[in-house]
């Protein structure tokens, strides 16, 4: 599969997590969740893409991630290895977690 912006997309799955970080552990939050993504994207079928970004101020990382299914985020934690993984965030910050689903697409105004 191939994503790609369509007017009218398939009902989609937003993972996102803020992971706010302690006092310049900007660089090894972005390492520990950036090793969890690729984890996942190598092995769950539910993983469809992810943006990771860290803030300009360094005090945030964010985790944009796109899955099939609401039920995938109760498959990945219950990996016992991605579990693992996850967790190594708690040493160097705090996160909010949340899962969306998407309720409009708002696209740029077409050129006449």
């Amino acid at each position: 599969m191939i994503p790609a912006f369509t007017i009218h997309p398939a009902p989609t799955t937003f993972i996102v997590n803020v992971i706010h970080v302690h006092p310049g552990q900007q660089e090894e939050a972005f390492h520990l969740i950036q090793d969890v993504v690729h984890y996942v994207a190598e092995r769950k079928p539910g993983f469809l893409w992810s943006n990771l970004a860290k803030s300009t101020d360094g005090l945030t990382v964010v985790n944009i991630e796109a899955i099939t299914d609401p039920g995938d985020v109760a498959i990945f934690f219950s990996d016992p290895v991605f579990l693992e993984k996850f967790r190594k965030l708690d040493t160097v910050s705090t996160s909010e977690f949340h899962t969306y689903t998407v309720g409009d697409l708002v696209l740029p105004k077409a050129a006449p």
